[in-house]
């Protein structure tokens, strides 16, 4: 799960967000289990809910939040780790598919 705090830091999502550690337990679930993405709702936030001790829309909204600050705190970033250009910010699960792409081994 840490493998990814170097690239949320770089997006301007800090610890003292939530949405911090829950980003961070989505990608590592994803990075388990790639298929977790054709199932946000049902499998992944869900997931990353009962880690948490909460429920599947509160995760979902946290990483929207996440996806929020990264768009305001480094935009360019996010457009560079998705490959293509956006108009707006990324959806939740959009934003989680783009940072589950990223190379983390060149942040740390």
């Amino acid at each position: 799960m840490t493998a990814y705090y170097p690239l949320l830091m770089k997006l301007g999502i800090t610890p003292n967000y939530v949405a911090f550690s829950q980003t961070a337990c989505a990608l590592k679930l994803i990075r388990g289990n790639p298929d977790a993405l054709q199932l946000v709702t049902k499998c992944l936030y869900p997931d990353v809910a009962k880690q948490f001790g909460t429920n599947w829309k509160a995760v979902e909204r946290n990483i929207r939040s996440a996806a929020d600050i990264a768009w305001r705190c480094n935009p360019q970033l996010v457009t560079n780790l998705a490959g293509y250009p956006l108009m707006e910010r990324p959806k939740a699960a959009q934003f989680i598919a783009i940072l589950s792409r990223a190379d983390v081994s060149s942040l740390s």
